[in-house]
């Protein structure tokens, strides 16, 4: 018989990725690209009732920010055309309105603000790591933007590192309805322990 899955609030962290205005206002730098997705997966919703069901269970919660500079990738000889645009259009640019959060996703007091990534791994260059480890956890828990990027990325990255991966499809949106289908039918399978829905994983949180 299987043991039912259950994540204890003690040891586990819902990590949140990219919940910026560039994202998600009406006048961000790529809400134009994503706005289509964001509408059909009603994501500023689905981010909201699970933040409030993690916040009243007690859950961990660990919001993960995209930022870049003028000095980001100093350090590359090759930079992807992506983030190539990301530079010339000053997407996600640090301490700009684009790059801070969402207002009604914003983080609250006692909750922990990670450094910026740069890319799609949240845990690259960043202080996820050490936090998580700070704090206990054990079981990461994925939402936000996008699909197939930086969810999917810190996704790998966090099983690669010996954390159980879980999530949560209804919680991020892509760019397109394909590339969203694909991180959730062929990625998250392959790279997670478990894809929930919120009412599944706010239903297994245990203290």
């Amino acid at each position: 018989m299987t043991e039912k899955l259950t994540y204890d609030t003690a040891t586990t962290g819902l990590v949140l990725v990219d919940l910026l205005n560039d994202f998600l206002a009406e006048d961000g730098k790529l809400y134009t690209a994503v706005a289509d997705e964001l509408k059909r997966q009603d994501l500023i919703a689905q981010l909201d009732r699970l933040l409030s069901g993690a916040r009243e269970a007690g859950v961990k919660i660990f919001y993960s920010p995209h930022g870049l500079d003028e000095h980001t990738f100093d350090d590359f000889q090759y930079i992807h055309p992506r983030f190539q645009d990301g530079l010339k259009n000053q997407a996600f640019w640090k301490d700009s309105h684009g790059a801070d959060f969402y207002e009604s996703l914003r983080p609250q007091d006692g909750e922990t603000v990670l450094s910026r990534h740069r890319m799609y791994d949240s845990f690259m260059g960043t202080n996820l790591e050490e936090q998580l480890q700070a704090q206990g956890i054990e079981k990461v828990v994925l939402a936000g933007l996008t699909s197939g990027t930086c969810i999917e990325g810190t996704g790998r990255h966090a099983l690669e590192s010996g954390y159980h991966v879980t999530f949560l499809p209804e919680a991020v949106a892509d760019f397109t309805a394909e590339g969203h289908r694909a991180a959730v039918e062929i990625a998250y399978p392959v790279f997670g322990h478990a894809v929930l829905s919120i009412d599944e994983f706010l239903a297994s949180i245990t203290k």
